[in-house]
């Protein structure tokens, strides 16, 4: 009991406990107290449940809520684990991350945390203090502390003992995310970014990059939104929405949300809107929210360089370009565009696909041309386009000067200097695999020509494409190739492209089974070579016509024809050309089943070819001297032939030619009475056609190959290829 000690002055009392008197919980010291005194013990801290509203089924995810599951210990004890789930804008990054953490919720009994980070907001990324406030409040702590060391303080010492999920939305960078870990066992951190925050591996985060969905879980997701039957009946236009949604879920319910809100309007008309490239954006809106948003606050983080770069790339005619494409296009060395792609890639506006391979999403793309529209038309901006142009040009005639050097005789023309060379090839096969692989992009640039008003480029670019047309054939790109390019020569009135034109399209135009077009094109050519007075292009204009007559089984004229190329060539001294001429007359006499005289035409345009080093066509006269001889029942001989040709094709990676000389096989072990082994050389010619796409030819194997399935293989009169 408090006792009163009368030697004190008036007023002050002074309290002391006696015997084994303790007191517990609040203490109030007071010398009197009138009216009612309530004292209550310690209330326990709030359960924080905070995390935002998500799907009712996340579909498509299955795999990526598996990998996050596996990021979690069986023991729920162990340590702490950070998980930063990065991707593009509207990929779902807040939805997978909420309802993987919902579906974790017992394993976290005293509370789940959410802080959106705004790290793309238009106001800037939000102060980690912020957040911390906010955290400490949840448990109801307050005032906070407003130094950020002595709030992560706070906040570690709260998360100590407890079993937390927090999720850290939008993050900007690894430094915002830091001060926000709880640093404490038994807890679990979701970070969420556009960004792939590689810092936050210092502290022992796993990181899972988010894609787009599959067509097929975004069918599922329209359906689930606008209901199944409208999919159904109309999935064909279903099809298309997905499609211009490119697999980012906030597209594709944008895109459910505006068909849902119009229940009498098909699915096509929507898809008629989205499939209209710069309208997809703006068609993606629904009260506010949009994918365009998103993106432009992507793009709004970029430095001005890197921004600037962005805009380029999205004016490229193809979504999947090179580090040297970006370094042209910038004017930099590869060291510096490297690191501006590296700043898209970590804002996820940019894929890597590869080493120094990189594409656009679709609608980024989109996105990226908008922007890229309004540097096109400055000077720089032109500028920039014309190095790509030049530079693809520079490069695609360095190659057609290793692999086809006599080929190479034309003028180039060349517009914006670069400081970027052109590539250098160190032999044919290295020269002939860039332009495989570059094959679409040069298509891309062949067409852009065009748009771009350089009619120049476009003709030369297709002339400089002549071995990737001879050698991988690619039939398509061939004929569409020349056409454009014959359009450009006439336009800038170039006779010399007029011509070359002409006389290569025609061979595409043949190889591509327009026979009468092909004939069409080369008696203009051989017109055309006749006003200018140019025995060579003569001599390439009756070439193909020999060609075209062939095919029409006219065998005596194209016979008539090649004679009269050898002559003009021979006069011309161009001993490549008259061993070509040789070696087309020595088809023409096996077609006509004169394989003695055919042996004779095609040794010499052999040895003539051998004597200059043109390995490949050397190959092709091997190949039908081994046709040749195999008529003739020498079948040791033939198969030396065969074999020697093969090499040569591999060697090459001519996988056309490798598949004729397969074919040519086939047909020597038919004479020489082994079908089984006939039809595995032609099971193996029909392979490589396909995978040179060869679809007619390789349909021209199948019908042989069914006739063996019939037992009633026949001997027929050889299958002599085109040039």
């Amino acid at each position: 009991m408090p006792v009163n000690d009368v030697n004190l002055p008036y007023g002050v009392v002074r309290n002391s406990l006696a015997g084994a008197t303790t007191v517990s919980g609040p203490v109030v010291q007071a010398g009197a107290i009138h009216g009612g005194l309530h004292l209550h013990g310690p209330s326990a801290l709030p359960t924080p449940r905070q995390l935002p509203p998500c799907p009712r089924r996340l579909i498509g995810r299955d795999n990526d809520l598996a990998a996050l599951d596996r990021s979690l210990s069986d023991d729920v004890t162990a340590a702490d684990v950070t998980v930063v789930v990065t991707g593009p804008a509207g990929v779902g990054k807040t939805a997978l991350a909420a309802q993987w953490l919902r579906g974790q919720a017992g394993r976290f009994p005293d509370g789940q945390l959410y802080a959106d980070l705004r790290g793309y907001a238009s106001g800037g990324p939000a102060d980690p203090t912020e957040a911390l406030g906010g955290f400490l409040r949840a448990f109801g702590i307050s005032p906070v502390p407003e130094n950020l060391e002595e709030g992560t303080a706070l906040w570690r010492s709260l998360a100590a003992e407890r079993r937390i999920a927090v999720l850290l939305d939008n993050a900007s960078t690894a430094a915002q995310v830091r001060p926000l870990l709880p640093g404490s066992d038994h807890t679990v951190v979701v970070v969420t970014s556009r960004r792939r925050l590689t810092g936050l591996g210092i502290d022992g985060a796993v990181f899972r990059p988010l894609t787009p969905l599959a067509p097929e879980a975004s069918t599922e997701i329209l359906a689930e939104r606008v209901g199944r039957r409208r999919v159904v009946d109309e999935y064909e236009a279903a099809a298309e929405v997905v499609d211009a949604c490119a697999g980012l879920p906030l597209a594709i319910c944008l895109a459910a949300a505006r068909i849902a809100a119009r229940p009498a309007q098909s699915l096509a008309a929507t898809a008629e809107i989205l499939g209209r490239g710069t309208e997809r954006l703006a068609a993606l809106n629904v009260e506010g929210e949009a994918v365009e948003d998103l993106l432009d606050a992507s793009y709004g983080v970029l430095a001005p360089d890197a921004a600037r770069l962005y805009g380029l790339l999205g004016l490229l005619p193809f979504p999947g370009f090179t580090l040297e494409n970006a370094a042209v296009l910038a004017d930099v060395e590869p060291a510096e565009a490297d690191r501006l792609l590296d700043a898209l890639i970590d804002v996820h506006l940019l894929e890597e696909t590869g080493p120094e391979r990189f594409r656009f999403h679709d609608l980024v793309r989109l996105h990226a041309q908008a922007y890229g529209r309004e540097l096109r038309d400055g000077e720089a901006g032109r500028t920039a386009l014309d190095r790509v142009v030049d530079w693809y040009l520079a490069s695609t005639t360095a190659a057609e000067a290793v692999v086809s050097p006599s080929h190479r005789t034309l003028a180039r023309d060349y517009q914006a200097r670069s400081h970027h060379p052109a590539r250098v090839f160190a032999d044919d096969v290295r020269a002939l695999d860039w332009l495989d692989e570059e094959r679409d992009r040069l298509a891309g640039v062949l067409r852009w020509c065009e748009e771009l008003g350089r009619p120049a480029a476009a003709w030369q670019l297709a002339d400089a494409m002549w071995p990737l047309f001879l050698r991988l054939r690619p039939a398509r790109l061939w004929v569409e190739a020349h056409r454009i390019g014959l359009r450009a020569a006439r336009a800038v009135g170039d006779r010399a492209g007029e011509l070359r034109m002409l006389t290569s399209g025609g061979n595409g135009l043949r190889n591509a089974g327009e026979g009468e077009e092909a004939a069409r094109w080369f008696t203009e050519a051989l017109g055309l070579a006749r006003e200018t007075d140019h025995p060579l292009a003569q001599a390439d204009a009756l070439y193909g016509l020999s060609q075209t007559h062939r095919m029409a089984d006219r065998l005596d004229e194209a016979a008539a024809c090649l004679r009269r190329v050898v002559e003009l060539r021979e006069a011309e001294d161009y001993l490549r050309g008259s061993a070509l001429a040789r070696l087309a007359y020595g088809e023409v006499l096996l077609l006509a089943g004169r394989p003695a005289e055919a042996v004779a035409a095609t040794e010499r345009a052999h040895r003539e070819l051998a004597s200059i080093d043109d390995h490949y066509e050397a190959a092709r006269a091997m190949a039908f001297l081994g046709l040749a001889h195999g008529m003739l029942g020498a079948y040791d001989l033939a198969d030396t032939c065969l074999e020697e040709a093969l090499a040569g094709f591999r060697a090459r990676l001519s996988v056309h030619w490798e598949a004729r000389t397969l074919e040519f096989a086939g047909q020597v072990e038919e004479r020489r009475g082994r079908p089984d082994v006939a039809r595995a050389r032609f099971e193996q010619s029909l392979a490589r056609y396909q995978e040179a796409r060869a679809t007619a030819e390789a349909a021209r194997l199948a019908d042989r190959l069914a006739a063996y399935a019939d037992d009633s293989v026949v001997t027929r009169r050889p299958d002599v290829p085109e040039e």
